[in-house]
């Protein structure tokens, strides 16, 4: 085989195609690993079983919801209304678990997957741009919560010895319910993404929405699903986050949905769709997890360091990635 003919899998610009697209999937992880190598050299008591198991499971809250949003921004969208579908589903699980555990469950749930199915009915049918439907529905999600707690006055408290507790506040092999719960949820994600029609057709769907209609692929119906699924997984937070707290706090989840995206976009996932891993959501949520831990084991840095250096950080990922994209089409 001559060299104008060689196959293209041997050519140096497939060979740098390949490298890019390894860095933009897998540079998170990297930079995690490193985080904690330097931090456990650097801070005696960082490395210790107690303080990671404890990282794990502060990250598990946001972790949860930013599974329902790394399809949502797969699939080419974004939903700014999750750090208020939190807050609302940790009051609506505060105020059912005084009616039961079934309903500190299913209320939450419930609600938070109606708002969630309007917004993907909204932005799938209507054709509205998500950027808007998904404001409208944190304006929304955030004064129901108003209402519910009368502005803010009554917290509602999950009554001593309910089972619910036991969802947030227990564990198993000395490890918090929350981390096997996101660990079970996330390869759940995984299969989705990588072992079924839908998964693809999210992939598809970010990519290049119009092919994928010319396709014959269910583009309204796989929105629609990802809106659902996003309002569930941030109501289901909020609840696990109420179980934890043991009662339903009305000021969580302010700014939450810009934590969440940025987590997203740290482990690899384009703002503009199309690409991405549930792992890598995964690594960002940690990553940022850590940044906050450090900050903290620093002791002497306020705490609002952690957003400067997780803006800076994620400002140099945007670009990293929007490269690295630009090598791998070459």
């Amino acid at each position: 085989m001559t060299a104008t003919t060689a196959a293209p899998e041997h050519l140096p610009g497939s060979g740098r195609a390949r490298l890019a697209r390894l860095a933009q999937r897998q540079g998170a992880l990297v930079i995690l690993v490193a985080a904690v190598l330097v931090s456990t050299f650097v801070f005696d008591s960082f490395g210790t079983a107690g303080n990671l198991t404890n990282i794990a499971l502060q990250a598990s809250f946001l972790a949860v919801v930013a599974l329902g949003m790394t399809f949502v921004i797969m699939s080419g969208g974004i939903d700014l209304s999750v750090g208020s579908v939190f807050a609302l589903g940790g009051v609506l699980a505060a105020w059912g678990a005084q009616h039961g555990t079934w309903a500190a469950l299913l209320v939450p749930l419930t609600v938070c997957g109606a708002i969630g199915l309007v917004q993907g009915l909204v932005i799938a049918r209507g054709g509205l741009p998500p950027f808007i439907v998904t404001l409208a529905g944190l304006l929304f999600a955030r004064g129901l919560l108003l209402l519910i707690s009368d502005e803010g006055a009554t917290t509602y408290k999950v009554p001593a010895g309910s089972a619910f507790r036991e969802l947030a506040q227990g564990g198993f092999l000395g490890i918090g319910y929350p981390i096997w719960i996101v660990l079970a949820a996330f390869a759940a994600g995984g299969l989705v993404l990588h072992r079924t029609s839908y998964g693809s057709t999210v992939l598809a769907v970010g990519g290049q929405e119009d092919a994928a209609d010319l396709m014959g692929l269910p583009v309204a119906r796989t929105k629609l699903v990802t809106y659902t699924m996003s309002g569930v997984l941030a109501g289901f937070g909020g609840l696990l986050m109420a179980s934890y707290t043991s009662s339903g706090v009305t000021v969580l989840g302010v700014g939450m949905e810009l934590e969440v995206i940025s987590a997203v976009v740290l482990g690899g996932t384009l703002l503009t769709g199309g690409a991405g891993t549930v792992l890598g959501s995964l690594v960002g949520v940690l990553l940022l997890q850590v940044i906050r831990n450090v900050i903290n084991q620093v002791g002497s840095l306020n705490s609002n360091w952690q957003a400067v250096i997780s803006g800076t950080i994620l400002l140099i990922v945007v670009t990293v990635q929007r490269w690295l994209a630009t090598v791998e089409r070459r």
